[in-house]
């Protein structure tokens, strides 16, 4: 499905059919076309080639999905790939399809002062308010074709935003999980922590992934002034700024999460070494006692005591009295 929208003015003057004569005729009078499609088919996007006049590289990039985000810059045009993030919201910290990064590919192209043209495929991307934005700013909407594209990416990166503060919500809740997983004897709990840790820090990698190449496309678009003409820079110095800030909040969520990992392996570690001393000082308890049993079951003819009437009562309390004072010296020392 292709959709064609015509601007005059910053304001949506009318829709016109996917027709090649009513967009050259509506560029023609320098109005400001957008066109949207929609999981489009082979024989659309060469309908859409020729009615824009797009190059063949470009529409052949725009047939392969899952690109990463970059901008192509070409004679007519340019061709821009970006990744618009969406990341559902439940409660608490078990991470589920709910959690799952969707990745919602744009193709976009612009060109000639006048026309943006975007093609998407599903899982659509929701291009929200743009068309609003658009007609709330007229001044700026005479600025070429970048002020439509400025709206277009402002939608993509807020979405960025979006879904760092989720990842940021679901790392506190981590982080204070591990804090209270003092008192997992079975373990079961740690090893329910750490498979969240684990797919909570594959999504942060990912979203890092589909969102760096960001800032070199804002970038490259700066430094092309035919694009973004001076009184549009600082509106895309806002988006390259909320890329940056994306980044730094992503790579503070990555490093929080490994503090996590790391803190619940130093309690795992303690809860071993407690486990560890408690074997330890039962060991030593039980030590002497058998000591001195076994020194008594050699069997030796003439051995001490053998013949003394008291002698299997002290061998008895010795050990009664050794194991007791060596257990009240370990509860002292808190090994018990």
């Amino acid at each position: 499905m292709i959709t064609c929208r015509v601007f005059k003015d910053g304001t949506l003057k009318h829709e016109i059919p996917f027709d090649r004569e009513a967009i050259e005729g509506a560029r023609r009078d320098d109005h400001r076309v957008w066109v949207d499609a929609i999981d489009p088919t082979d024989d659309e996007l060469t309908k859409l080639q020729k009615t824009l006049d797009l190059h063949d590289l470009a529409v052949e990039d725009s047939r392969k999905w899952g690109q990463r985000a970059k901008v192509d810059f070409y004679p007519q045009h340019l061709f821009l790939v970006a990744h618009g993030i969406d990341l559902g919201e439940r409660d608490g910290i078990d991470l589920g399809e709910h959690d799952e990064i969707v990745d919602r590919e744009v193709h976009l192209f612009a060109g000639g002062g006048t026309f943006v043209a975007t093609v998407r495929r599903g899982p659509l991307f929701d291009f929200g308010k743009v068309g609003e934005r658009f007609e709330s700013a007229p001044d700026l909407s005479t600025e070429g074709i970048g002020f439509l594209l400025y709206l277009i990416l402002d939608e993509i990166v807020d979405g960025y935003l979006d879904a760092i503060e989720r990842f940021e919500d679901l790392s506190d809740d981590i982080e204070d999980a591990v804090a209270l997983d003092d008192d997992d004897p079975k373990g079961a709990r740690t090893r329910a922590l750490a498979q969240t840790i684990f797919r909570l820090r594959q999504q942060v990698v990912r979203f890092r992934r589909l969102t760096s190449p960001m800032r070199e496309v804002v970038d490259l678009l700066l430094e092309t002034p035919t694009v973004v003409t001076q009184p549009l820079v600082p509106y895309f110095r806002d988006v390259l700024d909320h890329v940056i800030r994306s980044m730094e909040l992503n790579d503070n969520v990555r490093d929080l999460l490994t503090s996590a990992r790391e803190l619940q392996l130093a309690q795992v570690s303690n809860r071993l070494n407690v486990v560890m001393k408690k074997l330890t000082a039962w060991a030593a308890i039980i030590l002497i006692p058998t000591l001195i049993a076994g020194i008594y079951g050699m069997n030796f003819k003439h051995m001490p005591e053998l013949d003394w009437t008291f002698g299997y009562p002290l061998a008895l309390g010795i050990m009664a009295a050794s194991a007791g004072l060596l257990y009240r010296m370990f509860r002292k020392r808190d090994w018990l």
